[in-house]
C-alpha cells in the first residue's frame, strides 16, 4: 500500500515540471474566450447573414466560402475539398392563402427539394384522403384529386405539448386525451394503408392522378414548432402547414365547407452541384503528422437557419480554433477541424473524409464532435475505448470545475453506429467522442424545425464548451505518446459480443433515385 502511494506521489512530481507550463496556457484559454468571445458575432454571420445551410443549396457553397475566409482571418490554413455531387436546388418564396370560405393567410413552407408552384400560383380546394375500403377503391377515388390540393398528415387531437397537459390538466382528462391522441393515429394510418401506397409512393401516384399539390403537417411536439424535412413530389409542391392551419383546414373539410387556397411556392432546379467539407489546421512543431481533430456538420436542415443543428457545434469550434491559434499557436501535433457537409443525409461529408484520408486515420490522437444543440456539455462516453477513461479523465480534470461538474460520463461505454460524424471516426478505429449536450427542448422546439433561430442560442452554454473543448485539444496535442486505441466489442442484448461499426462509404451523388 505504501509502496504504491509513493509511486503516485512520484508519478505526480514527474507530471510536475509541466503542470506550470499547461496551466499558463489553459489560463490563457480561459481568458481569451471569456474576455474576448467572438461567439455572437460568428452566430450572427453564419445564422442570420448565409440563413440555412441545405446540402446543394447556393447558402451552403456561400457558408464554406466564408468559413475559409473567417479562417484565413485569424492567420489559419483553410480550404474546401469536394467530395462529391447533390442535387442544386434552391428556395424561393411561400405564401399560402384560405380565400374560402374565408381569408387567412396560412403559416407553412415547402419542403427542402420541393418542385415549384406554377408563375404566381395555383388555387384550388383542399380534399383529404377519405376512409376507403382498399386499394381499389383508393385508386377509383383517386381521380378525383385532379386540381386540388390533398392532405395527407394526421391532424392532432390537441395542440398543446404533454408537459403542458401535465401542468394544468385533471389526471383523468389527461389520460383521455392520451387515449383519444393513440385512438386518431392508429385510425389515420390505417386509412393510409388502405390506399396500397406506401410514405413516399403516396405524394407520388397523387401528383401522377393531377393533384396540385401535397399539404403535410409534420408537429413537433412543441407549440409553434414543426419538423421540415424533404419533399418526395416531382411535378408539384409539397408544403408543411402548422398544426393550427392543417387542423383549421382539416376540419373545414371534414365538415363539408370545402375550403380553397391559393398557394405560390417558388423554387428552383440548379442541376448537380459539387459537396464540400471545410477543413482548416493549425500545423503541428513537433508531430505534424499526428493529428487531434475538431469536428462538427455543417450543413442543416432550412425550416429555420440551423442554428442549434448545428449552427452551434460549428461556431463553437470554429471559436475554438481562433482561441487556440491566439493562445497556443505552436502545438505539438497538428490541430485539424472538419465541417462536414450532408450529415443530415447519413454522415455523408466525415464518411468521405474517412475514405479518402485513410493514411490519416492511425495518427488521429483523439476527435471532438458536437451535434446536439445548444446545451453545456452534460455527457461524454468513452465509445467502448478501453483506456478512454484514464486519458479523457486527465484531460478534462484540467478543465473549471465549475464547467465539468455536472457531466456525466460512461466508460469504456459502447461505440457509435450513427447519430453523428463521430461514428464515421469510431468505425474507422478513431478514439473520436461526443461532447452531448444538455436538452434545452432541442427535440421539441429547435432539432430539424422552424423555429431553429439564431435566438434559441445559449451563448453561455457555448461558451463553456468552447473553454472545455480548447483546454481538451490542448491536452490532446501535448500528450507524450499516442493515446490507447484498444477497444471492447459490444455486448449486445442478449449478452453475447457483438461486432465494432463497420466502415461505411458515403452517398456521393445525392438527391438523384
Amino acid at each position: 500500500m505504501k509502496k504504491r502511494y509513493l509511486l503516485g506521489m512520484g508519478l505526480m512530481l514527474l507530471f510536475g515540471s509541466n503542470v506550470q507550463a499547461q496551466d499558463e496556457v489553459i489560463d490563457k484559454i480561459i481568458k481569451e474566450e471569456t474576455e474576448n468571445s467572438q461567439l455572437k458575432q460568428i452566430g450572427h454571420e453564419l445564422m442570420d447573414g448565409i440563413g440555412p445551410r441545405l446540402v446543394g443549396t447556393p447558402q451552403m457553397k456561400k457558408a464554406h466560402d466564408w468559413a475559409v475566409a473567417k479562417y484565413k482571418g485569424w492567420g489559419i490554413e483553410a480550404r474546401n475539398e469536394q467530395w462529391g455531387e447533390w442535387r442544386g436546388w434552391e428556395r424561393g418564396i411561400t405564401h399560402i392563402d384560405m380565400v374560402a370560405p374565408w381569408t387567412r393567410s396560412l403559416a407553412g413552407m415547402q419542403l427542402a427539394w420541393s418542385p415549384s408552384s406554377p408563375k404566381g400560383g395555383a388555387q384550388g380546394e383542399v380534399v383529404m384522403i377519405p376512409e376507403l375500403a382498399d386499394s381499389a377503391a383508393f385508386a377509383k377515388w383517386l381521380p378525383s384529386v385532379k386540381g386540388k390540393y390533398v392532405m395527407i398528415s394526421a391532424p392532432q387531437v390537441t395542440g398543446r405539448p404533454d408537459y403542458n397537459w401535465e401542468e394544468f390538466a385533471t389526471e383523468e382528462s389527461f389520460s383521455k386525451m392520451k387515449e383519444e391522441r393513440t385512438a386518431s393515429g392508429r385510425a389515420w394510418n390505417e386509412r393510409l394503408q388502405k390506399t396500397g401506397k406506401g410514405r413516399r409512393d403516396l405524394p407520388t401516384a397523387l401528383e401522377d392522378a393531377g393533384a396540385l399539390g401535397i399539404i403535410t403537417s409534420y408537429w413537433s411536439q412543441g407549440f409553434g414548432a414543426n419538423k421540415i424535412f424533404s419533399a418526395s413530389t416531382k411535378k408539384v409542391p409539397t408544403v408543411d402547414l402548422s398544426l393550427e392551419d392543417y387542423g383549421l383546414l382539416f376540419r373545414l373539410v371534414e365538415g363539408g365547407e370545402k375550403p380553397v387556397i391559393n398557394l405560390n411556392a417558388q423554387s428552383k432546379e440548379n442541376g448537380m452541384v459539387p459537396t464540400f467539407n471545410t477543413i482548416a489546421e493549425i500545423k503541428g512543431t513537433e508531430k505534424p503528422d499526428e493529428y487531434v481533430v475538431l469536428s462538427a456538420h455543417f450543413d442543416s436542415w432550412d425550416g429555420g437557419t440551423g442554428a442549434t443543428d448545428n449552427g452551434t457545434g460549428t461556431i463553437m469550434m470554429m471559436e475554438v480554433m481562433r482561441v487556440l491559434k491566439e493562445v497556443y499557436p505552436n502545438p505539438k501535433r497538428t490541430i485539424l477541424v472538419g465541417h462536414w457537409g450532408s450529415e443530415e443525409q447519413g454522415l455523408n461529408g466525415s464518411r468521405a473524409f474517412v475514405e479518402d484520408h485513410p493514411e490519416m486515420m492511425p495518427k488521429i490522437q483523439a476527435l471532438f464532435n458536437q451535434d446536439n444543440g445548444t446545451g453545456r456539455v452534460a455527457n461524454v462516453s468513452g465509445q467502448g475505448f478501453v483506456d478512454s477513461y484514464e486519458y479523457l479523465g486527465r484531460w478534462m480534470s484540467k478543465v473549471p470545475r465549475e464547467i465539468t461538474k455536472d457531466i456525466e460520463t460512461s466508460f469504456p461505454g459502447n461505440p457509435g453506429g450513427g447519430g453523428s460524424d463521430y461514428a464515421s471516426f469510431v468505425a474507422a478505429g478513431v478514439p473520436a467522442f461526443s461532447l452531448s449536450s444538455l436538452s434545452w427542448s432541442y427535440y421539441n422546439y429547435t432539432w430539424h424545425t422552424n423555429l431553429d433561430t439564431y435566438d434559441k442560442i445559449i451563448f453561455d452554454d457555448v461558451q463553456n464548451n468552447v473553454i472545455m473543448a480548447a483546454i481538451m485539444v490542448y491536452m490532446a496535442s501535448e500528450e507524450e505518446g499516442m493515446v490507447s486505441k484498444e477497444v471492447r466489442i459490444p455486448i449486445g442484448r442478449n449478452g453475447e459480443p457483438t461486432e465494432w461499426p463497420a466502415v461505411r462509404s458515403p452517398t456521393r451523388k445525392g438527391g438523384v433515385e
